[in-house]
């Protein structure tokens, strides 16, 4: 893959470098590079390494995803049941439908149960505050937003729902309540659960949620930096870190850290439907698309809405899907191509039809050059398709 772009943002300051990988489903292709330098806390410079690990952001949602459909086959949970009787902190919550003219919050009580498929599709209601101003203003009102405790996902996302379950779509924390499903009914932290079930089938050691504690993996943290010495993945989210700072435990959305060489040791297993991780019916049922018609039409206006650039992940206005791809784009992604990130810096995708998927990682200076990532991203997502091109016309 060409990656002049990458060298040019590195001389220009935007960037210290990157981390891509992609492979095929039996690893015969394999593209593995990583450019550019990290930053010691010292101030001593060192060259990425493929091994370094990275804060992925949400692209943690991927793993947790997987770790509650483990569940679903070891019949501890269904995809369509009511979750109320597992957490009934989540499922008891009302929805927010505005204010009235004294300021005070309209709430309407649920019409129907929120369900582990809702959480997984974002269709809950479990919006970011971020992404709704209501919810936003919500909390503002009721929650101390300036205060300095680290909380569970529970008093985390403690604001009501955006819209009735089901009968909606908006990005959140739906796989950080998913996590914690997936905690109750198997009796362990995240983490665990996910070492034994996916990182252990998969040879993967090297992985662990905020805070980042294992000595021999914060000598390699790319975010463990002078101008983030907390390791909080500043440069990857854009921001101060807030999210990981003020979280406590292991959070299914955001939270896990975990080298680039392994996340794509995960894609693979998927991709090539191994059963390493999941039955191969459970795969093929996971690239499908599950969202209700209204949660269809919500999707349709977050893609109109002025963050649907984001979730839109670089592909054209014209094409149907966002998340998961509902046609063919020529030259690149395949019809079901599932794709998202982390941050504002990282990039994954999964295509099944065309035996394809990739992470890239950009390694952004602060403050955050948002447009130079974004492009960055879209080298790496195009690039790669042009580099499996050459590669099997070499075959």
């Amino acid at each position: 893959m060409e990656t002049t772009s990458f060298e040019a943002a590195i001389d220009a300051g935007k960037i210290h470098g990157a981390v891509l990988c992609a492979t095929d489903a039996k690893g015969d292709f394999v593209y593995n590079k990583a450019i550019g330098t990290r930053t010691l806390l010292s101030g001593e410079k060192k060259p990425l390494e493929l091994d370094d690990v990275l804060y992925l952001a949400s692209a943690t949602k991927l793993i947790t995803t997987i770790a509650a459909l483990q569940c679903v086959e070891d019949s501890l949970l269904t995809l369509d049941g009511d979750l109320s009787s597992i957490i009934p902190e989540l499922t008891t919550k009302h929805v927010l439908t505005g204010f009235a003219e004294d300021g005070s919050p309209q709430l309407e009580p649920p019409a129907r149960p929120i369900t582990l498929k809702m959480l997984l599709t974002h269709s809950a209601g479990t919006s970011y505050h971020f992404l709704d101003p209501q919810v936003a203003k919500w909390r503002e009102q009721f929650t101390d937003t300036k205060g300095a405790d680290r909380l569970p996902v529970e008093e985390r996302f403690s604001y009501p729902l955006s819209f009735q379950p089901g009968a909606g779509w908006m990005y959140g924390s739906g796989l950080d309540w998913a996590g914690r499903v997936v905690e109750r009914v198997a009796g362990c932290t995240l983490m665990e659960f996910m070492q034994r079930r996916i990182f252990d089938p998969l040879g993967i050691t090297d992985a662990q949620f905020y805070p980042v504690t294992r000595e021999d993996l914060r000598s390699r943290l790319v975010d463990l930096n002078p101008s983030d010495p907390d390791a909080l993945g500043r440069a990857v989210i854009g921001g101060d870190g807030e999210m990981n700072l003020r979280g406590r435990g292991d959070f299914g959305g955001h939270g896990l850290f975990l080298p680039g060489s392994d996340f794509v040791k995960v894609m693979r297993s998927l991709l090539a439907n191994d059963g390493a991780l999941l039955a191969p019916a459970t795969v093929d049922e996971m690239f499908q698309h599950h969202l209700s018609p209204e949660a269809t039409a919500g999707h349709q206006a977050a893609l109109a809405s002025p963050a649907g650039i984001f979730f839109r992940v670089g592909i054209d206005p014209g094409t149907k899907g966002g998340l998961l791809t509902l046609e063919d784009v020529d030259g690149w992604y395949g019809e079901k191509t599932m794709t998202w990130g982390g941050g504002l810096t990282l990039a994954w995708f999964i295509d099944r039809k065309n035996d394809l998927g990739g992470v890239g990682a950009i390694q952004a200076t602060l403050p955050v050059d948002g447009t130079a990532a974004a492009e960055l991203k879209q080298a790496f997502r195009r690039g790669i398709y042009s580099e499996y091109a050459a590669w099997k016309e070499q075959q």
